[in-house]
């Protein structure tokens, strides 16, 4: 069609029905575009007086899709969890991590944003997403709407499951970024080199522990091995990380034997404990010990 006739034709068009006219929205206030406020609650206080304030650590705990990946299933956190959730992580990383490294340590590095969300994220692969961080500044944390500690209604021993879990997930985390500001030193790469697989979900922990790591998890690379072993080790405790090496009495499926996975389970607990000594300054069994003592006022 003629150019000419056609801008004749939607003139006519927009003659016809008036709804064809511009109007600034510029100043509009649209909702759900970033102008939605409400009143400070008794958690928005909380979390300003016992994280804001000390730590300079904000959290997210109202509903927002556009903080979480669009394509998948997932649910608000019930408010009655925020407060024992974010108490609990003041007391059991935060507190240790001060005691131990000091606050200046803890301001300059800790993530700075948390969001909640109420269920787990599913992956497509049949794995489950408990947490995530993203560039050291923000992180986000799954699975709050199933977290139970001693003195919460409803709960039953079994819960101490979900509640190490959160602080599995919290931990790795911050493993992540702490490698990311001063890497570990590559011998540890060394140690369990061609073992590291894309494969990792098709493994058990007691399978993956007999191989020489921590958990299946830990295969699926070096940084994740090197996250997985301070995690685990500081949740378990020393006995509980003790008693897992004590536990392999069998091959792991790539020929391991049980001593050749104790040794390498070892040399990953002596560069892990010398990384935090030599380069943060840490000592990482009391830190280790201080963590434990705190995870189990929580489930004992």
């Amino acid at each position: 069609m003629n150019t000419k006739y056609l801008a004749i034709l939607l003139l006519a068009f927009c003659s016809a029905f008036v709804a064809c006219k511009e109007e600034d929205l510029s100043d509009a206030d649209i909702p759900g575009l970033g102008r939605d406020t409400w009143a400070d609650g008794p958690i928005d206080v909380w979390i300003r007086d016992s994280l804001t304030k000390n730590y300079n650590v904000a959290v997210k705990y109202k509903w927002d899709q556009a903080e979480l990946d669009f394509g998948k299933n997932l649910v608000p956190p019930k408010e009655e969890n925020i407060i024992p959730v974010l108490s609990t992580i003041r007391s059991v990383w935060l507190d240790t991590y001060i005691a131990e490294a000091g606050l200046p340590f803890v301001k300059r590095l800790v993530p700075k944003f948390f969001v909640l969300v109420g269920s787990a994220s599913y992956n497509t692969d049949g794995t489950i997403t408990l947490g995530t961080a993203e560039g050291g500044r923000r992180v986000l944390l799954y699975v709050i709407n199933d977290f139970r500690v001693r003195g919460m209604t409803g709960y039953v021993p079994s819960d101490s499951f979900n509640v190490k879990e959160m602080f599995h997930t919290i931990e790795h985390e911050f493993g992540h970024i702490l490698h990311q500001n001063i890497l570990y030193t590559p011998d540890f790469k060394r140690i369990s080199v061609g073992m590291y697989t894309s494969n990792w979900n098709n493994i058990s922990d007691r399978q993956a522990q007999a191989d020489g790591f921590i958990s299946a998890y830990a295969m699926s690379s070096p940084d994740e091995d090197f996250v997985e072993m301070i995690s685990l080790m500081l949740i378990e405790g020393r006995g509980g990380f003790n008693n897992l090496l004590a536990s392999i009495t069998t091959n792991g499926p790539n020929g391991t034997t049980p001593d050749q996975a104790r040794a390498k389970l070892r040399q990953k607990e002596a560069i892990v404990v010398s990384y935090f000594k030599d380069t943060w300054s840490i000592d990482f069994y009391s830190l280790q010990a201080r963590t434990r003592a705190a995870v189990e006022r929580l489930i004992k």
